[in-house]
């Protein structure tokens, strides 16, 4: 990373390539330089510009009709190119069509929808910690922050037994697909075709269980609220929003509490914490590190001229922990007021699986709390690398019982 030199227009450049493996591996000293050279920068590496400080984060996602999505929220310009798969009806489309799409899915995952869904997930959680408790030693990715989202939420979803193991390498694959074309990219794409083979065949009507969340969406064609080609498109959006960054946030949330030993003990003296303990870890690791937006028109922000076109890059993890907006922002505290946070975005688009994640959170992070004693971290932790996404591949571990 370089110093930064000055545009004409007066906005600082920065040498800084946000799809870089060393990036990656240690984004927390490029987020500072970021937020600290501007409240807007143009990375030079791809031609866009940057906002990485809560203020202009939260700007941007919430102002739709500026900074619009239908172009790509990732680095294609679909108005330029064309997109490697079906463009989102919810992520890649801006109101009025997105407002029709995302009110189908605001019913069907609704909070009384969730509420009906809890006990379910609170059982299989306890469960799932008996069998950790009597492992003792295991992976808290593999045996836990991928196990408990795959054996509740495709049931919800009402998805069949068979090839579920295409699910999370086909949510990586979407989050890959939003940068650049690197080798993460090019080597997702290259290797996507059973994972979309599959989640095409099992969005269809005929494939999902009669009851379900996924049938409960094709039941709006028939109300005239979406149509048939809508409603497989929109079951898909739920199997990406619904699970990688569900189980990339539960894997935060252990890493967190076996790093953070002071605030394991006050989780297993307070119950009521566990929800904002995932909160917290969701503000604190963010699991969606970035997003793009693209200028519907020549805009100023924070004093600086963006022109129509543009794409614009949202660091989401440098704005969780800006200074400016948080209090010790890099520190983990389950106590924290998480509210505002941009960990899920922001505004119209702000993540339509939030409430299903927030429920597997809570309910497992409740069962761990009421069992385990300690999380010890007994081996090196593996970084699973992606374009927009931050989580574990592998996490050692090895818990007590209470």
């Amino acid at each position: 990373m370089s110093a930064p030199g000055f545009a004409t227009s007066g906005v600082p450049h920065v040498d800084v390539d946000p799809f870089d493996m060393n990036f990656f591996a240690d984004p927390y000293p490029a987020h500072e330089l970021l937020r600290e050279t501007g409240p807007v920068v143009y990375l030079d590496k791809w031609k866009l510009y940057g906002v990485a400080r809560y203020a202009e984060v939260h700007a941007v996602l919430n102002d739709p009709a500026t900074f619009c999505s239908s172009r790509g929220v990732g680095l294609s310009d679909f108005k330029k190119e064309t997109p490697w798969r079906p463009p989102s009806l919810i992520l890649e489309a801006d109101p009025p069509e997105h407002t029709r799409t995302r009110a189908v899915l605001s019913k069907v995952l609704s909070p009384t929808v969730m509420k009906g869904l809890r006990d379910r997930f609170a059982a299989v959680a306890e469960q799932r910690v008996d069998a950790l408790l009597d492992k003792g030693s295991f992976d808290a990715i593999t045996d836990l922050a991928e196990a408990y989202p795959l054996s509740i939420f495709p049931d919800a979803l009402g998805l069949k037994p068979e090839g579920r193991e295409h699910l999370i390498p086909y949510a990586s694959v979407v989050f890959n697909a939003f940068g650049p074309p690197n080798q993460l990219r090019q080597e997702a794409i290259a290797r996507s075709a059973p994972h979309q083979a599959y989640v095409t065949e099992q969005c269809q009507r005929d494939n999902l269980t009669p009851g379900g969340i996924g049938a409960c969406i094709h039941a709006h064609v028939d109300e005239g609220a979406i149509t048939a080609t809508e409603a497989p498109l929109l079951v898909r959006s739920l199997l990406s929003a619904g699970l990688d960054t569900t189980v990339n946030g539960i894997g935060a949330a252990v890493y967190c509490l076996a790093r953070f030993p002071e605030q394991w003990q006050r989780l297993r003296g307070d119950l009521t914490l566990a929800r904002n303990a995932f909160e917290e870890a969701v503000r604190f690791e963010s699991p969606v590190q970035t997003f793009f937006r693209t200028t519907t028109r020549e805009v100023e922000l924070s004093g600086a001229t963006i022109g129509e076109g543009e794409k614009v890059l949202m660091f989401l993890a440098a704005a969780n922990r800006d200074p400016r907006r948080w209090d010790k922002p890099d520190s983990y505290d389950i106590t924290r007021r998480t509210s505002g946070h941009v960990g899920y975005g922001s505004g119209i688009h702000m993540c339509v699986g939030q409430l299903v994640a927030r429920l597997e959170g809570e309910t497992m992070l409740s069962a761990l709390a009421r069992r385990v004693a300690s999380i010890e971290i007994t081996g090196e932790p593996k970084r699973r690398f992606n374009n927009t996404l931050r989580g574990l591949d592998s996490l050692p571990v090895t818990i007590t019982p209470a």
